[in-house]
């Protein structure tokens, strides 16, 4: 089977033999897909949903994709769209409607959450089954809109369960990943940059935005090499895991908001509309970092912290 071309200079075959997390190369793990995300951002946030899918199989069922194949993960779960695993006399099927389902027309198999029972299961889905349909205008989005992210409609499509029903949300792993689409952040903030970086002018208001991006970017570049020694070191502790990626996104996130108000102020309006690669750019990473939850993530850091230092 062939593979299929997400990204310019990395197929999904090749993102599916990146380090695994926890496997004491996080940091070549981290940089492989800043790297990506700085090249295509876009493509790199599909590259890292088929990394997550692989790592995911690895740690929970012991399995691992096929070549030609490329997965997605579909794990959103807003209460007003849900979809519902029921069993049959055939084995398990999935009925409902998705949101968010990144490479909803391209991807081959994904993994989905569904409500089985009162728990949140993990099921992997072949998607070229009968009773898949993805939703015809669901993402009008104007930034991460190749990503195509629309919602998909399951009616009883056949599904392998992945694991225990809790598996997926208390796996160690699932921490590690979480930091893996920081680093496409991180990537995404230093092509932002870059259009700054490429200026020749001696303005000292756009000389100091530039020594201010590069300091922020410093912080989110120091902050995941960090972190990735401390993976490497107890890549089993659930909390401490928590903790780090929590800490790294919040870290991250902020240094991406910097970067894109100074690369704004220090360049106005101008690249914003003569330049569309880089207009799509900044238009992608500010719908990319939102996969960040604000301040409710902040919170949820400190109250981790608490149950921390009560144990």
């Amino acid at each position: 089977m062939k593979s299929i071309a997400v990204h310019p200079s990395v197929t999904p075959d090749e993102a599916a033999q990146w380090p695994l997390p926890g496997s004491g190369c996080a940091r070549e793990r981290w940089h492989k897909l800043a790297d990506a995300a700085r090249i295509d951002l876009v493509g790199a946030r599909m590259l890292e949903a088929h990394a997550d899918a692989v790592a995911i199989l690895r740690e929970v069922s012991g399995t691992a994709p096929r070549l030609g194949e490329f997965w997605g993960v579909w794990a959103a779960d807003p209460p007003h769209a849900v979809v519902v695993a029921r069993k049959t006399s055939e084995g398990i099927v999935l009925d409902g409607r998705k949101l968010w389902c990144s490479g909803a027309s391209i991807c081959t198999h994904a993994l989905v959450t569904a409500r089985s029972g009162d728990e949140s299961a993990l099921f992997a889905v072949d998607l070229s089954a009968a009773g898949i349909n993805p939703v015809p205008d669901s993402w009008p989005a104007v930034g991460m809109a190749r990503s195509d992210s629309g919602a998909v409609d399951f009616t009883a499509v056949p599904a392998e369960p992945v694991g225990a029903a809790s598996d997926y949300l208390t796996r160690p792993g699932f921490w590690h990943g979480a930091i893996g689409v920081a680093a496409c952040w991180y990537g995404g903030a230093q092509a932002v940059a870059d259009t700054l970086r490429a200026t020749t002018s001696d303005d000292p208001h756009r000389l100091a935005h530039l020594g201010g991006v590069d300091a922020a970017l410093y912080a989110a570049g120091s902050v995941l090499d960090a972190a990735a020694i401390d993976l490497d070191r107890r890549p089993l502790d659930r909390s401490a895991g928590e903790i780090r990626a929590r800490r790294v996104r919040a870290v991250v996130e902020s240094s991406v908001s910097e970067v894109l108000d100074r690369v704004g102020r220090a360049l106005g309006a101008a690249p914003l509309c003569n330049d569309a690669r880089h207009a799509q750019l900044v238009a992608d990473l500010t719908v990319y970092v939102r996969q960040s939850h604000a301040e409710r993530d902040l919170a949820d850091l400190a109250r981790a912290l608490r149950t921390e230092v009560a144990d």
